[in-house]
């Protein structure tokens, strides 16, 4: 509810139904990389904002022929209503994927199938969180986690991370001083691998000191793991969930290593949370899509995933390493993190700039990048923004970066001049 009647009069005239929404959908808010997309996705903006996968690699040829023989051969089941804890097939398929992070002792019947990690988000905040429970969460958090942690009218605090990720003394010293002041702290959420937006990874070393905080406060561990398995030399690390069973919720998706238009994630958990994840499934959405869930095990079964997945992790260091290069070249007076894997790099700009005022300058110089605002709750991040180099090519990415030194070289001498005009003495 805005203060300024002007704005609430306006907006009454146009909503006959302002003043009768709930308290939550008052603190919803726009994403601010959704807001983006119109604009970012025309053909003549270089976009280093949103995170799309690149799709081009995929057999989608072959794939079509496959799909076109599951619906002749099961297609009364792909079209009808199915499980709410998800497909058999698919909960089973799912293992060997989490194994490759260590997940061995894991069964189809510990996991839930969620509609994208999103969803996923939206259900386990929605079976533990009250309103004004604390949720604690790296410094930048996963702009999606926010707007779920923001809509269930979360406390969200930050945790800082370096470049090893969470820390783990901090962490302590953070629920300390929540506990200190009568909170009630019911999760801690992590993106451990190639953060969103961060780049940073948890460092093996850290893991089990995280885990064996969190269980001393009783806090419950929400991992969220799209980017595992996108270590651009093979790499991957033990999953939080392959060290404790019964203090961590893992939460994973196909969006990042098959297709994101599929919304299929898959959740693992301990029995009484998946039991209830499983009911909250079932009356948020009855059911995951039949359709959805036998293409991907469509593709599971008859394509060789992990090459797939290998040529994934060329591709994006190909393209990792065209956007650090052409940051050395064209942006040596900014900084930013050399990532392992994953999607992003974490820009901090020159002092002084502010990357969302910036914002409608650089889309006239038709180049897009993310806000490091849209990752805080609280109007931090002018500093930084996140670049994403994960869909254009290595020459849409060098020319995207010139576009956006040229804006940055812009508002540095705007800013000189005026400093230097300020500095010039008056005579009388």
């Amino acid at each position: 509810m805005t203060d300024d009647p002007n704005i609430a009069s306006k907006i009454i005239t146009n909503d006959p139904w302002f003043g009768s929404y709930a308290q939550r959908a008052e603190t919803m808010r726009a994403s601010e990389i959704r807001a983006l997309f119109a604009v970012a996705n025309r053909p003549e903006v270089v976009s280093l904002a949103g995170g799309m996968p690149y799709l081009g690699r995929m057999p989608f040829d072959q794939l079509s022929e496959e799909i076109g023989r599951m619906l002749r051969d099961q297609g009364e089941k792909a079209w009808q209503y199915g499980s709410a804890q998800g497909d058999p097939h698919l909960r089973e398929d799912v293992l060997p994927i989490m194994a490759m992070e260590g997940i061995t002792n894991a069964q189809p019947d510990d996991v839930v199938i969620v509609n994208g990690s999103q969803s996923g988000l939206d259900l386990i905040t929605r079976i533990m969180c009250n309103p004004g429970d604390v949720v604690l969460a790296e410094a930048p958090n996963y702009v999606g986690a926010l707007g779920v942690f923001q809509s269930f009218q979360v406390d969200v605090v930050n945790v800082p991370m370096d470049a090893d990720g969470l820390v783990p003394e901090l962490l302590e010293e953070t629920i300390k001083a929540q506990l200190a002041e009568g909170k009630h702290i019911k999760m801690l959420y992590t993106v451990p691998n190639f953060h969103n937006p961060a780049g940073v990874t948890m460092s093996r070393e850290r893991r089990p000191k995280v885990l064996e905080i969190a269980k001393k406060y009783h806090i419950l561990i929400l991992e969220d793991n799209p980017y595992g398995l996108l270590g651009f030399d093979g790499q991957t690390y033990p999953a939080l969930r392959s060290m404790d069973s019964e203090n961590v919720v893992y939460l994973s998706s196909f969006s990042k290593i098959i297709a994101p238009g599929m919304r299929v994630a898959w959740m693992v958990a301990p029995p009484g949370i998946r039991q209830k994840l499983v009911l909250a499934n079932e009356s948020s959405i009855l059911c995951p899509s039949n359709m959805s869930q036998m293409t991907i095990t469509c593709y599971l079964d008859n394509f060789d995933w992990k090459a797939q997945i290998s040529d994934y992790r060329n591709m994006y260091r190909e393209r990792r390493d065209a956007m650090d290069g052409a940051l050395r070249e064209y942006l040596p007076s900014c900084s930013w993190n050399k990532p392992e894997g994953g999607f992003y790099i974490w820009l901090r700009i020159p002092d002084g700039l502010d990357a969302k005022a910036m914002l409608p300058r650089a889309i006239t110089a038709k180049v897009a990048y993310v806000s490091g605002t849209a990752f805080y709750n609280d109007g931090n991040g002018k500093d930084h923004m996140r670049l994403s180099f994960c869909y254009p090519t290595p020459e849409r990415i060098v020319e995207g970066v010139r576009r956006l030194a040229g804006v940055i070289d812009r508002e540095l001498e705007t800013i000189n001049l005026f400093n230097d005009a300020d500095a010039e003495p008056t005579s009388l």
